[in-house]
């Protein structure tokens, strides 16, 4: 990301179920992880996050679902790994998409909030 988008502002989708159940960026970004490494434990190291949170929150999200969403697989010659299940990619894949389509119908407004913010704060123009 470059300085100047760094600084910009950004909406963030977070979807609030019933029973307080979320889906949001962090669990999208530890899916993405568990595609990327085929393991729960290195998904959660490449988050800063321990094993055991990494594994609460995949828990939460295969219980959130009628369907699983990652699949997990114990001990073996090689240990033991995780993948996504269909669901889980297709879940991760319209959450994207969700995303992208916020930005753009947003963009018009968050162009304005852009162009009416502060950039040095404690000084009012």
């Amino acid at each position: 990301m470059t300085d100047s988008a760094a600084n910009l502002i950004i909406p963030i989708l977070r979807i609030t179920f019933p029973q307080e159940d979320r889906l949001g960026h962090g669990k999208m970004e530890l899916l993405e992880h568990i595609r990327e490494t085929g393991s729960i434990s290195a998904a959660g190291r490449a988050m800063d996050m321990s094993y055991r949170r990494a594994w609460l929150l995949v828990s939460e999200m295969n219980r959130m679902f009628s369907e699983q969403v990652v699949e997990s697989q114990r001990g073996g010659q090689k240990g033991g790994g995780a993948a996504l299940t269909p669901f889980g990619e297709e879940l991760l894949e319209r959450f994207r998409r969700m995303e992208k389509t916020m930005r753009e119908s947003l963009a018009e407004d968050l162009a304005w909030l852009e162009g009416k913010r502060n950039l040095q704060p404690g000084v009012r123009s």
